[in-house]
């Protein structure tokens, strides 16, 4: 198997297009979008992120062009600390890096150009011939291909999902993130996070210049559209109710809707096995996970890592896939399951529901960050 195709530029499909590029195989990726037009505004890479970039060779760029840090601060409403959390620093990567979306797509998308990655942009794949040794692929351009391997990395919702796989769709979990770009507080050394009686909300580095604020709520059981209208004051509401001096000091600057990014959020686990044939889906299209525990991004860059990793080790299309599988299934599992336990349990609290007996926060979200640091 030595010609690949991967169906999306985002970071996951990024990602393998360059872990493919070093083990040496041939790669073409198709992206939709006729530009990199980055929907987003920053993302939290932990320690087990910044691992899986430095297989690809980019972890050191992230690091110089985003914001290293270390535990996230957990805040009451005021402002006082009650706890820390992340990952533990895993060798010379620390905790967490802060990083625009754009600029790590930017990172990702120059990597991909300098190790020799085919990008197409603006088609996508129309069919796809699912046969015994290779994949025979229609593209909405007319033309067509053939490959050894197709790699669906395009999205929670995902079109190679739906052709190969069948209808599964996303569920929405009755929570909500917004996200803001905003100037660095002077007195901002690391990420804060906190916790209110309808919300919560976090303040990440990106830059040694900027940071972002995600706010995460419940809008409602209805998946609910927010007019563009109703973006800023809703958005200013949530962090006015934080009296925190670090958040009151950034609410003047939330004065534009075209920067908030909104998203109700859903959440995807797809069943044994992510493989058919010549066909793997990755990253969201195979679990996708809300940001509870700030991993998703994380876990497709693994995604690629480990299966261009298992397809350099060689055997049988089935050992491989074999091979991926059980290094990848638990681990995102768990991942997806405790955002979306970690997610039912805010929602109580915000209803005033007690919460199940033994339920901890804290500890639910150290011991499966613990387990991201182990060896993928």
């Amino acid at each position: 198997m030595k010609k690949i195709l991967i169906v999306g530029g985002g970071i996951g499909g990024l990602s393998a297009g360059i872990a493919f590029r070093k083990k040496g195989f041939d790669v073409e990726i198709v992206e939709i979008q006729k530009e990199f037009t980055i929907y987003g505004v920053g993302i939290i890479q932990q320690a087990n992120a910044l691992r899986a970039l430095d297989a690809l060779g980019v972890a050191d760029e992230a690091m110089r062009r985003g914001s290293p840090y270390g535990k996230v601060k957990l805040c009451a409403p005021h402002g006082l600390v009650i706890g820390e959390t992340g990952t533990p620093p895993i060798g010379r990567f620390p905790a967490h890096n802060g990083i625009s979306r754009k600029i790590l797509h930017e990172i990702l998308h120059e990597a991909a150009v300098a190790n020799g990655v085919s990008i197409k942009m603006g088609i996508t794949i129309e069919s796809i011939e699912n046969n015994n040794n290779s994949a025979q692929v229609s593209f909405t351009d007319g033309t067509q291909g053939t490959y050894d391997l197709v790699i669906g990395a395009d999205g929670i919702h995902s079109k190679v999902r739906q052709l190969v796989f069948g209808d599964h769709k996303a569920k929405y979990i009755n929570s909500s993130v917004w996200r803001y770009p905003l100037k660095r507080p002077t007195d901002l050394e690391t990420g804060y996070m906190f916790f209110g009686k309808n919300s919560k909300l976090g303040l990440i580095p990106m830059t040694a210049d900027t940071i972002y604020m995600f706010v995460v709520s419940s809008e409602g059981e209805d998946n609910p559209i927010i007019p563009e209208s109703a973006l800023i004051p809703k958005l200013r509401a949530y962090a006015s109710s934080f009296p925190a001096p670090m958040v009151q000091g950034i609410i003047d600057q939330i004065t534009d809707p075209k920067q908030v990014i909104y998203r109700p959020l859903e959440t995807l686990m797809m069943p044994l096995p992510w493989h058919k044939q010549n066909v793997l889906i990755i990253g969201d299209a195979a679990h996708a996970t809300i940001p509870q525990l700030g991993s998703g991004a994380a876990l497709a860059i693994e995604d690629a890592v480990v299966i261009a990793d298992e397809m350099a080790r060689g055997g049988t299309k089935e050992d491989i896939m074999q091979r991926y599988m059980s290094r990848r299934y638990d681990r995102c599992k768990t991942v997806v399951d405790v955002s979306n336990t970690l997610a039912e349990w805010e929602q109580m609290e915000w209803k005033g529901i007690p919460l199940p007996e033994g339920a901890n926060m804290g500890a639910l979200m150290g011991k499966t960050l613990m387990m991201l640091t182990q060896d993928i």
